[in-house]
């Protein structure tokens, strides 16, 4: 059975450089010897924002099976289906197909005091503080209040991004999932997620509430049409300077049409593309297929 979701466009893109994206993102899993059951969550499906509208979107299983759908605490759509018969692979497939436009201008940034005091009354306070992945030290916040010393929030989202850029290299392979924050600056080296935890964490630091975006990233803006190029999940940030803003520490960016979101929350955890629990004999790590056609 298939679980789908459709969306109809109300953008309007009059004037804007649009980018219609199909993605498909597939995770195999394999086990040791069959699992007698299992019990899944998938993160997979892009939200319908302002500057992206997901047109449609359907997570398929295989071995077949139901599925359900909700909405989790953070805005995340979620599948979710249960395997009660023995299988020995799983394969979980999304397919979307999303448009997007370029971002709005950033908007006149708050005081930092406007920004504190937002802070302390409302759900931003949610993203203001620490979690696991996220904390750094009081070195690495001196650190980074030495580097935004003097400047507004947009500024000070976008040098502490380079500072974190500037010491942890993006290296395929060099932590894991379970990774923190310290762990990539101590290193040196990193992937996207632990250079979006480590700048979220000090941005946190200073008092600016950032939240932790999961996605994808078209490798190449300009593909031409029609054209498979491979790819894979991608993490940024958003900060709230007045309104959220997105930009892309491992790409030294602001979040564009290229970037398409899936959910976003404190970290890596409230996010996760495939959690769940199965009973049965440790197999080895998923395999994950992530393929971009642009279409428009």
């Amino acid at each position: 059975m298939t679980g789908r979701t459709t969306t109809v466009d109300m953008m309007s893109m009059m004037g804007q450089r649009t980018s219609r994206l199909r993605i498909r993102h597939e995770t195999r899993v394999s086990y040791a010897q069959a699992a007698i059951s299992s019990h899944n969550e998938v993160r997979m499906t892009p939200l319908t924002l302002p500057g992206q509208t997901t047109l449609d979107a359907r997570v398929t299983i295989s071995p077949a099976t139901a599925t359900w759908a909700y909405w989790d605490y953070w805005g995340t759509q979620v599948t979710g289906f249960d395997l009660m018969e023995p299988h020995e692979d799983l394969t979980i497939t999304a397919l979307s197909l999303v448009e997007t436009s370029p971002p709005a201008p950033l908007p006149t940034p708050p005081t930092w005091t406007e920004v504190a005091e937002q802070s302390s009354s409302s759900r931003l306070l949610e993203y203001a503080v620490p979690t696991r992945r996220t904390a750094v030290t009081e070195e690495l916040t001196d650190l980074a209040r030495a580097t935004a010393d003097g400047l507004d929030p947009h500024e000070t989202a976008v040098a502490v991004s380079n500072l974190v850029a500037d010491r942890v290299a993006y290296v395929p392979g060099a932590t894991g999932v379970q990774t923190v924050a310290t762990e990539a600056w101590e290193q040196g080296a990193g992937v996207c997620q632990d250079i979006a935890h480590l700048t979220a964490g000090l941005l946190r630091a200073l008092g600016l509430p950032t939240r932790y975006v999961s996605g994808y990233l078209h490798p190449e803006r300009d593909a031409e049409l029609h054209r498979p190029v491979a790819g894979q999940s991608h993490a940024w940030i958003e900060y709230w300077a007045g309104d959220w803003s997105g930009y892309d520490p491992t790409n030294r960016t602001r979040a564009n049409e290229s970037h398409v979101i899936v959910g976003r929350g404190r970290d890596y955890d409230d996010v996760t593309p495939h959690k769940g629990v199965y009973r049965g004999v440790a197999g080895g790590p998923p395999e994950v297929l992530v393929e971009f056609t642009r279409v428009a």
